[in-house]
């Protein structure tokens, strides 16, 4: 029954997104940093984002919140990629090597034998000379 009320309620509302999601953890640093500071200006500023959070979560602009949406996406998505990239590449230490080639500056995975060696770049064709220590 309260599913429904709540189905209900929220039918052409907005809901959550990911800058919402964003929003939310934003809010509970500032909240653990306030811990440690006491600020009321800390306070104010966390109350205001879930004040935000919430005004997006129940506007019935979807447009507008979808925009906004996409504005934070065109720059949390490369961040996110980078991180990714790092955590792959930290993963995979022990058996490839990354290099990039010197003519495209393409990322080029190498399996990890020490030595020098001579690699080709997929994308250029050029060959250059590798050191894997």
């Amino acid at each position: 029954m309260f599913i429904n009320k709540l189905r209900e309620f929220m039918y052409g509302r907005y809901g959550t997104d990911q800058l919402n999601f964003a929003l939310v953890i934003l809010a509970t640093l500032i909240i653990i940093i306030n811990w440690f500071a006491g600020s009321r200006v800390l306070s104010l500023i966390y109350i205001l984002i879930l004040a935000y959070e919430l005004y997006r979560t129940f506007s019935k602009n979807i447009y507008a919140r979808r925009r906004e949406n996409d504005i934070f996406l065109k720059f949390w998505n490369p961040v996110k990629k980078w991180f990714s990239t790092r955590r792959t590449r930290h993963k995979e230490r022990k058996y490839y090597r990354y290099r990039t080639c010197p003519r495209c500056k393409a990322t080029l995975r190498l399996p990890a034998k020490k030595g020098k060696h001579t690699a080709k770049c997929p994308r250029c064709n050029t060959e250059f000379e590798v050191r894997i220590i």
